[in-house]
């Protein structure tokens, strides 16, 4: 079980943001100058026989600017031969927005705070893909002191029409 709390201080909105309002004017993002966050998250792993682990994670979110988050992931690393394996993953997110935020020209000029940063919207989001492992032996291209090479796959979706293509390569150096 992992419980964080975090308090920030300082300059929080992203201020080449531009949120355009009801009346056609346009300012600067404006977010409180302070925040109070509390992620708290579970990881658990289950070992099904000597070549599969199932591995799943689940974290809630919350924030005193109204951001509330559920984040579930599990993936199931295979291990295909003693230094080749293979992990398919998947992970689901559900947020609802922060409580100034407003889409493009519908925030009223008298609001205090505002932001239409879709990143801080209601929106669901999915991430589904795959990474290669291998870590042969004698190091990777014969090379003892590269232990480890992995690329990652991933595609990701957002209700909110985002959808991206990610390539990961991780390295590992003894």
């Amino acid at each position: 079980l992992m419980v964080d709390g975090i308090y920030q201080q300082g300059q929080l909105a992203t201020v080449f943001h531009r949120v355009y309002f009801n009346d056609g004017s346009l300012r600067s993002e404006t977010l409180p100058g302070t925040r109070f966050k509390v992620p708290i998250g579970v990881r658990l792993s289950y070992f099904i026989g000597n070549y599969v682990i199932l591995r799943g994670h689940y974290r809630f979110y919350n924030d005193n600017w109204g951001l509330t988050a559920h984040t579930m992931n599990i993936e199931l690393p295979v291990k295909l031969s003693p230094f080749l394996t293979l992990s398919p993953y998947y992970r689901f997110n559900s947020q609802s927005g922060l409580k100034y935020f407003a889409p493009y020209g519908q925030h009223a000029p008298t609001d205090a705070f505002f932001t239409s940063d879709y990143d801080l919207s209601d929106f669901t989001s999915q991430f589904v893909g795959a990474g290669v492992r291998v870590h042969p032996e004698n190091g990777v291209f014969g090379m003892k002191n590269f232990s480890a090479l992995e690329i990652r796959y991933g595609h990701y979706m957002r209700s909110t029409g985002l959808s991206s293509n990610i390539i990961t390569l991780g390295m590992n150096f003894k």
